[in-house]
């Protein structure tokens, strides 16, 4: 399964909001045709855009403007595409309608983290929907979430320039970073806004408008600025590499050293999302999706191998 956000050449959001679900086994057959790089179910799935989607290995769960919804794998595969639920945060008033453009899942306590347009993390219970803890403290709007995945803590990045460091547990605010106030970092002419981060046990990876930094955590120490003009949208740590994408039709392979290894030319000319599919060896593949109908699949991580269309 690949899925995207519907995105409009430009980077708007389809106002449908709808599912476009492809099946990446069809598309990286030796025996493709190009119609096995198209859709195979199409559903609406909120009334205004999808911002953001994650899967477990049971449900399909999106987010819209201020609410969050399951579809059962079941269902779709039968193209069935029943709700299987639809869940508000407790937000501070009935009128509030923020986006959620973040989430993310926690497999350690089968929770789920969300954020976005008001300014607070929430963590839901997937077994019983409950809303179990609110995080509070950004003074802006969230953008990004990470897990450290040695201990119970989560990430936030917001546009008020602040990484933000949260126990799972009690729901205490552990650390404030002001990215845009190390000199290194900062750059003013792009703002102070953090679109995106990552961890690795005790290190971190964040940009924005400040420039993509690499971070130790422990000592709250930036130790290498990667030397990228544009600002970075997506970023993940795989293997002995840190992948960045953001407002350049590339994306890049980037050394702890700062070094950059590799650009690689994709279809979007702003990259709003990377996913490695690590769940199936066999179909091991990086895709990256942005301001394009088209999601670009890349074998091998160095050279696109073909794009899935969702026109």
């Amino acid at each position: 399964m690949v899925d995207v956000r519907g995105v409009r050449p430009g980077g708007t959001l389809c106002e449908e909001a709808a599912w476009y679900l492809g099946s990446l086994s069809a598309a990286l057959s030796s025996e493709a045709k190009e119609e096995s790089k198209k859709p195979v179910v199409s559903f609406t799935a909120h009334d205004g855009p999808v911002y953001a989607m994650v899967s477990t290995e049971r449900q399909l769960l999106s987010s819209g403007n201020g609410e969050l919804k399951a579809w059962n794998w079941s269902d779709i595969v039968k193209k069935g595409c029943k709700e299987a639920w639809s869940r508000r945060p407790p937000y501070r008033s009935s009128l509030e309608v923020p986006e959620i453009n973040s989430l993310q899942l926690n497999p350690k306590d089968n929770s789920i983290l969300l954020a976005g347009g008001d300014c607070a993390v929430h963590a839901m219970d997937l077994e019983s929907g409950t809303f179990t803890h609110e995080f509070r403290g950004h003074s802006d709007y969230v953008h990004c979430l990470a897990l450290r995945d040695q201990s119970q803590e989560c990430l936030s990045g917001s546009e008020d320039g602040t990484v933000r460091m949260w126990d799972l547990r009690t729901g205490a605010q552990v650390q404030r970073i002001e990215v845009h106030k190390y000199e290194e970092c900062s750059r003013p002419q792009h703002g102070k806004w953090i679109r995106c981060l990552a961890t690795d046990c005790d290190w971190m990876v964040c940009g924005g408008g400040p420039a993509l930094t690499l971070w130790h955590l422990r000592s709250v120490t930036p130790t290498t600025v990667f030397p990228l003009p544009h600002c970075q949208q997506h970023v993940m740590f795989y293997q002995d590499l840190i992948l960045s994408a953001g407002h350049s039709p590339a994306i890049n392979h980037l050394q702890i050293s700062g070094e950059v290894r590799a650009q690689i030319p994709c279809t979007p000319r702003s990259v709003h999302s990377l996913c490695v599919n690590e769940r199936s060896p066999e179909h091991k593949v990086l895709t990256a999706a942005g301001s394009s109908h088209k999601v670009d699949v890349f074998t091998n991580f160095s050279y696109r191998a073909f794009s899935l269309c969702f026109a």
